[in-house]
């Protein structure tokens, strides 16, 4: 199973939660409180979000976090870069590198295709996409004189 981690999830959570109200800069105290998320991981995510540009951070008594672009402009994938590291699902396709079983691997190199398959639809869904309401399927009414035909 692929599956991030928990950081992420609560990166997520925290990004969604700024871009619901941009009107302010955001305490990590107040994101830990209105997230339920521990202030020290908070700030960690802060910071690996600020490193990675996906937030700024303004110092000082008023200080805070805000977002570094538009939700419409901060892509999936550079949440998960941030968090994770690059997206590959497979050793050699992170690093690069032979892994020892070069000789008798029929599929080297084959695994860049998925990865860029997954990067290019995490690069296409955004912030702002992930705060969208989700719609609930539309109801199929079958009167019971069809079923029986």
């Amino acid at each position: 199973m692929l599956k991030l981690s928990k950081l992420t999830d609560y990166a997520t959570v925290i990004l969604s939660y700024m871009v619901k109200d941009q009107t302010d800069l955001h305490a990590a105290q107040e994101i830990s409180k209105v997230t339920g998320i521990a202030q020290p991981t908070v700030s960690k995510i802060l910071k690996l979000l600020v490193k990675a540009r996906v937030l700024t951070s303004i110092r000082g008594a008023k200080g805070g976090y805000l977002l570094a672009r538009a939700p419409e402009r901060i892509t999936v994938a550079s949440v998960i870069n941030a968090m994770e590291g690059p997206i590959a699902l497979t050793e050699c396709s992170a690093s690069h590198k032979d892994c020892g079983h070069t000789s008798g691997c029929e599929i080297q190199g084959r695994w860049e295709l998925v990865n860029q398959k997954i990067l290019n639809t995490l690069e296409s869904v955004t912030l702002a996409d992930m705060v969208l309401p989700v719609k609930q399927p539309e109801e199929v009414l079958i009167p019971i004189s069809r079923l029986y035909k």
